[in-house]
């Protein structure tokens, strides 16, 4: 019979093969958090990110960006409200100084811009079509049921907007409605991810 080994035993092999961390990955490990942590200073106060950056030495300024860069990465959202659209704008203004290649970047944010337009003119006006569309759906399907449960005299009025279900498949639309905008801007933080 085999012999039953530990999850500690386990382990020790999987760290053993893996072999000792490189003096990179090491850097890396204590600068990329770092840059996250500074990354989001910047975005709750007001805080000259190039100015910070200059504090460190070249040789892990790179990894502070990489940490910092990612962060800004993910505050860069679908502009649902006000808030969102300060975000935003707040966190491209981080990237951008981040970034050497600023018309590289200016052009990636053109296209985001598009985006945030076309989904804050014509997405709204799609979503508001498709809420309207659902409630009238949800209304024939309740008098139908309430006909078939009650006969005729069903003439009752239900506010079918506060109905757990149809709120369920109403954010399951808009979510369907949002994800083709999702799936661009994931496409574009992925290009601004790589400019150097």
């Amino acid at each position: 019979m085999a012999d039953i080994k530990s999850a500690r035993e386990i382990a020790q092999e999987k760290i053993e093969k893996i072999g000792e961390a490189t003096p990179e990955e090491r850097l890396r490990w204590k600068h990329v958090p770092e840059g996250e942590k500074l990354a989001a200073k910047y975005l709750k106060q007001n805080l000259n990110l190039s100015a910070e950056l200059s504090n460190y030495e070249e040789s892990v300024a790179g990894y502070i960006k990489e940490g910092a860069a990612d962060i800004l990465l993910r505050n860069i959202n679908l502009p649902g409200n006000d808030i969102a659209k300060k975000n935003n704008k707040k966190a491209m203004e981080g990237i951008k100084s981040l970034k050497k290649d600023k018309v590289g970047v200016e052009n990636i944010y053109s296209k985001m811009r598009n985006i945030f337009n076309h989904y804050a003119e014509q997405g709204e006006q799609q979503r508001r079509q498709a809420y309207q569309q659902l409630k009238t759906e949800f209304e024939a399907k309740v008098q139908q049921a309430l006909q078939q449960q009650m006969g005729s005299a069903a003439g009752f009025k239900i506010d079918v907007e506060r109905q757990p279900q149809f709120q369920e498949e109403w954010h399951q639309l808009l979510a369907q409605l949002d994800g083709q905008y999702i799936v661009l801007l994931n496409e574009y933080k992925q290009e601004l991810a790589a400019i150097a």
